[in-house]
C-alpha cells in the first residue's frame, strides 16, 4: 500500500471557536497546491482521504482531493487530531489495507511520531513542516507495522 502523509498548511494564527476552527491562509492553500503539483508529477494517486475533523486538515484534504484528482469521499477520523497516537493511527490503517493508496491529512506532533513508528523506529527522527507531504510504501500489516519511506516533499523542495 501507498500511504501518503500530508500535514496541513500553513493556518491562521487564531479563529472564533478555537484551535479546531482555524483555516488555511493564503500563503498555505498556494504552498499546498505546489507541493501537490510535485507529488501528482511524481506518481501520487489516491484510492481514500482520511482527514482529522479539524478545518484546516479538512480544508487540505479538499484541495489535495481536487489536486490529485480524488472523487471519493473524505472521511472524517479523529485518529489524525494532533494528540492522536501512531498506533491508533495504524490501527485505523490496518482497517483500510486493502486500498492501494491512502492519504492521510493530519498534524503535528502525530505526524513526525507516525512517521518514526511506520518505519520502526521508537524514535522521532523526522521534522514534519507544515504542508509536507511523505510517502511510504507499507510491506505488511501485523500489529507493528513495516514500512519504507519513499520521499517527502516540503514547501522548500516544491
Amino acid at each position: 500500500m501507498e500511504l501518503y502523509l500530508l500535514r496541513h498548511a500553513i493556518a491562521e494564527n487564531a479563529a472564533a471557536g478555537g484551535d479546531v476552527n482555524r483555516r488555511l491562509t493564503e500563503e498555505g492553500r498556494a504552498q499546498l497546491r505546489r507541493v501537490l503539483e510535485r507529488a501528482h508529477g511524481a506518481g501520487a494517486r489516491v484510492s481514500l482521504i482520511l482527514t482529522s475533523p479539524y478545518r484546516r486538515a479538512l480544508e487540505t484534504a479538499e484541495i489535495a482531493a481536487h489536486e490529485l484528482g480524488y472523487e471519493g469521499k473524505l472521511v472524517r477520523c479523529p485518529s489524525l487530531v494532533p494528540e492522536a497516537s501512531p498506533e491508533h493511527l495504524w490501527e485505523q490503517i490496518r482497517l483500510h489495507r486493502d486500498e492501494p493508496a491512502i492519504l492521510l491529512c493530519g498534524h503535528e506532533p502525530l505526524f513526525s511520531a507516525a512517521v518514526a513508528y511506520l518505519l520502526g523506529s521508537t524514535r522521532v527522527m523526522v521534522h514534519f513542516p507544515t504542508g509536507a507531504m511523505a510517502r511510504i510504501d507499507v510491506t505488511a500489516f501485523g500489529a507493528a507495522p513495516a514500512g519504507i519511506l519513499q520521499w517527502m516533499l516540503t514547501a522548500g523542495t516544491a
